[in-house]
This record gives structure tokens, C-alpha cells and sequence, in this order.
């Protein structure tokens, strides 16, 4: 598809009409719907809003229909890859918690927390069980929970308590191969997946160890009392699961794949694969549980492997806490953001056809003058959509495809691209009151947005490291073949 001719090119304001308008109707949605906008309100909202994308295109630059079919089938083409990790992700998680191996972490993990320790010992465990899981929200949802009540006993203040637990839980899910946010960051980008993990880490690393230390300092100037909780907590998964550290080999596998370089699709199928093993041989009594008692024997186990798959798992303890920790969605729970990610396909798709994206990266362009402003606005831009989306999918996709070719017409990897856009967007969700990453951790959390957000350490340093590294130029590679076009190109721009 050709680009559109200087004298038909499309001003940068009526360039950010549809993003206005999906503005607008995100905030009636969620308005509406609140924390389950996800489940279909954001969806039709990014359609209607595609749907202006085409009228301005077809009314203003005279575009055929078939330019607009082609960018959204070739966008949602483009994430092919990522739905199928999806949903992998969606079975390997089910087959983690109920093989016992997620359960095992948790337990060997918790037992770690002493009272002068307890917020460094709460940010880690979140980590630990984030990386596991792939998911910040189920993390807080479960052990984030019990870990409010530890803390509380413990006469902690409760912003100290989230803020420790949201780091953590945040971290894990930047730097975990199982997370739909990293998948869908690296996917945006054209990013391979354990290349942008790896680019992440000299961002991440060093705003966690900046969060840690402050976790640290502050609890050992507290005085804490009584663990109780945790015993009843450790207690209670050992008596549900066959707790063993033959477990622990699965995460060391998966670890040692990712390590070697495999292919992402690879790696999480392997590692599924074993721990759907593992849970025959560790757990066969959960799986004749999941299968509400089919027919007896090996028809209990292949149902019970077959749920824990692709649908959702319930299993009881005795413990509302431990219940909603080891509660599993498979493959079929990651159907709304599979849902909500060809929908923002098609709205990408109709802003690049219809000129959209041109414009407005021209008028992105003229603050990006060097690396450093490049970083620095793209990391203000993804806290722009956060807050004005409210959603961090939506931001995600609208970064990466807002920057792609400002990225790539300067001479820089797309790995930069996508290791700045989760510094800005992916942490920084769950600080706005109105996003829903943010109301949906206030209300599980019982803590108000704006309490535990000075104490969100981790997420507050993430964004400004990354301008930070930006600044020094640490492992920035640029490359050295860009064409003279590219830079006529940019100039052009820049006008």
C-alpha cells in the first residue's frame, strides 16, 4: 500500500479524532461496566471507533474499502503467533497450578517471611509467583491477598503492604514469558519474545533492586508480631496437594529452555507437556476431581488433564483464600484478551490505512530529536493512553504501532521499542485510578489507588530508568545501514 501524498496527508488533530472518540467511549464503558469492560464493552469500543478510522479515510482521502481490509487482515495476521502462545500459556497456567507446581513455589516461598523482612520477603514472593503464573492480577488476587492480612497483623500500613505486593507482582509479569502484556508488547513491536525478556532485564533489574532496598530499609524499622496466617496458609496447600521439590524440576526445565534459546512456542508446550506429567503422577486425585468423577480410572484422569486444559478449575480446601489462589481459567479464560487483541488489530489497521498513524507520527516526530527524546516520548505517550484509554492492552498496541516507524526511520532496534513501551505502560496501569488494572487492585486489594501508589516503588522507577538507560546509551545498538530514504523520509517529517 503506498503512502499518502504530501497534499492529501491527513492533519495531525483529525489524524487523533478516533483516538478521542475511543477515549470517550472506553469512559462510558467503563463507567457502565466497570473492572468487566474487558469481557466486551472495550471490544465494541474499539470497532466503533475502526468504524470512524474508515469514514475519515474513505470521506476525507478518498481510500478504497479494500486498503482498510488489507492493513487489518495483515495486522491481525501479524499476531498469529502471539494468540497461539495465548492460549498455550492458558493451558501451561492450569497445568502449573494443578500439577502442584505453582502450589510447591508458594510453599517453600512463603515460608521465607520473617516479620523484619516481611515487605522485602512480599515484593519477592509476588515476584516468584508472578514469573510462575504470568499474571499480576491472579498474583494479587491470591497470595497478594493473604499477604494483605499478614501484613495487617502485623501492623504494616496497608499502602506499604500493596505497594510491596503490587511491585512484586508487576515485576514478575514484565520479565515472564507467560504474560499476555509481554507477549502482546513483543508482538506490537515485531519483537521475538525471550529477545525483548532479555532486553527488558537492563530496565528491570535495576528498578527492582532500587524497590527491594527500600522495601528492606523499611521493614527493618517496623516491629512485626504474628505469622500465624502463613502457617494456616502452608498448611492448607499441603493438605489440598502432593507437595514435593521433584515439582521444582518443571520450572527448572522451562528455565533451562528459555535459557538455550528455544522457540517460544516450543518451550511453553514442553513445559506444559511435563507438568500435565506430573500432575498424573503427583496429583491424581485432583484431576478425578476436576472430572466430577466421569467414569472411573483413566476416564477420570483424561477428562480431569482435558479441563484443566481449556476450562476453569474450581478445586475446594476449606480455604476462600487458597481456593481463589489455585482457581485456574486454561485456555478458554484468555478468550477476552484474544477477543479485545484482534479488535485492537483491526483499529490499528484502520488508523495506518486511513492515514492516521502518518499524522500523528508526524507530529510525534518533532520531539524526538535525538535518542533520548525518542524514549523520553514514548514513555509520556504510554502514560497518555493509559490514562486516556484506561485499559494497558489499548496502550500497548497504540505505543507500539504510534512508534514503530519513528523507531525504525532513526536506525533502532525494535527491541528499544518494546522494552519502552512496558516501562511506560505495562506498570504504570495499575497507578491511575480509572484504569482498569488500577480499580481492579483497589477493590481486591481493599486499598484506594492513590494510597498504595507512593509506596509502588518498582513501577514508579521503571518508566524513569528507562529514559535513564536511554540517556547513557547502554546496550542501545543503532543500526548503521539506514537508507537514505529513510532519513529523507524523517526529515520530511520533521517539517
Amino acid at each position: 500500500m503506498q503512502s499518502t501524498p504530501p497534499d492529501k496527508a491527513l492533519s495531525p488533530w483529525l489524524s487523533l479524532l478516533p483516538i478521542a472518540i475511543l477515549v470517550a467511549l472506553l469512559a462510558l464503558t467503563i463507567s457502565i461496566f466497570g473492572s468487566d469492560a474487558l469481557g466486551g464493552g472495550s471490544q465494541v469500543s474499539l470497532l466503533m471507533a475502526t468504524g470512524v478510522c474508515v469514514l475519515i479515510g474513505m470521506g476525507v482521502l478518498r481510500r478504497p474499502w479494500a486498503a482498510f481490509e488489507e492493513a487489518m487482515t495483515r495486522n491481525i495476521s501479524g499476531v498469529g503467533t502471539a494468540i497461539i502462545i495465548l492460549l498455550i500459556i492458558g493451558a501451561l497456567s492450569g497445568a502449573w497450578v494443578v500439577s502442584g507446581v505453582v502450589p510447591t513455589l508458594i510453599h517453600y516461598g512463603i515460608q521465607v517471611i520473617h516479620p523484619d523482612f516481611f515487605l522485602l520477603c512480599t515484593c519477592i514472593i509476588c515476584a516468584i509467583v508472578s514469573v510462575m503464573t504470568g499474571s499480576s492480577w491472579t498474583t494479587i488476587a491470591t497470595i497478594g491477598i493473604a499477604l494483605m492480612g499478614i501484613g495487617k497483623a502485623q501492623g504494616f500500613h496497608e499502602g506499604w503492604i500493596a505497594g510491596a505486593i503490587i511491585s512484586g507482582a508487576y515485576f514478575g509479569d514484565k520479565v515472564s514469558p507467560l504474560s499476555d502484556t509481554t507477549v502482546l508488547a513483543a508482538s506490537t513491536t515485531g519483537t521475538p519474545l525471550f529477545t525483548h525478556i532479555r532486553y527488558l532485564m537492563y530496565t528491570t533489574i535495576p528498578s527492582m533492586v532500587l524497590a527491594l532496598i527500600i522495601f528492606g530499609v523499611a521493614g527493618l524499622s517496623h516491629e512485626a508480631a504474628d505469622t500465624s496466617h502463613i502457617a494456616l496458609f502452608t498448611e492448607t496447600l499441603d493438605s489440598k496437594f502432593t507437595l514435593t521439590p521433584w515439582l521444582l524440576l518443571v520450572p527448572i526445565a522451562t528455565g533451562i529452555l528459555i535459557a538455550k534459546r528455544a522457540p517460544s512456542l516450543i518451550t511453553l508446550f514442553l513445559s506444559t507437556l511435563l507438568a500435565v506429567i506430573f500432575a498424573v503422577i503427583f496429583q491424581p486425585q485432583l484431576l478425578t476431581e476436576i472430572a466430577g468423577n466421569a467414569g472411573g480410572g483413566w476416564v477420570d484422569s483424561v477428562k480431569g488433564i482435558f479441563t484443566m486444559l481449556f476450562g476453569s478449575t474450581q478445586l475446594e480446601t476449606g480455604s476462600a483464600e487458597v481456593n481463589e489462589l489455585i482457581a485456574t481459567r486454561g485456555m478458554s479464560g484468555m478468550m477476552d484478551t484474544i477477543w479485545l487483541i484482534i479488535c485492537a488489530m483491526c483499529f490499528g489497521g484502520a488508523m495506518a490505512a486511513g492515514g492516521m498513524i502518518e499524522g500523528i507520527t508526524r507530529l510525534l516526530t518533532r520531539f524526538t530529536h535525538n535518542r533520548t527524546s525518542m524514549v523520553t516520548s514514548t514513555v509520556a505517550s504510554g502514560l497518555f493512553f493509559n490514562i486516556a484509554t484506561a485499559d494497558q492492552y489499548i496502550s500497548i498496541i497504540l505505543t507500539g504501532n504510534m512508534f514503530k516507524d519513528i523507531y525504525h526511520r532513526n536506525g533502532y532496534e525494535s527491541r528499544l521499542l518494546s522494552r519502552t513501551t512496558e516501562d511506560a505502560v505495562t506498570v504504570t496501569s495499575v497507578l491511575i485510578p480509572w484504569n482498569t488494572c488500577g480499580m481492579t487492585q483497589a477493590t481486591i486489594l481493599g486499598v484506594a489507588t492513590l494510597t498504595y501508589l507512593p509506596y509502588c516503588f518498582f513501577n514508579l522507577i521503571s518508566p524513569l530508568m528507562s529514559i535513564l538507560v536511554a540517556w547513557t546509551g547502554y546496550k542501545i545498538i543503532r543500526k548503521k545501514d539506514v537508507s537514505v530514504e529513510q532519513r529523507d523520509a524523517n526529515s520530511y517529517l520533521r517539517q
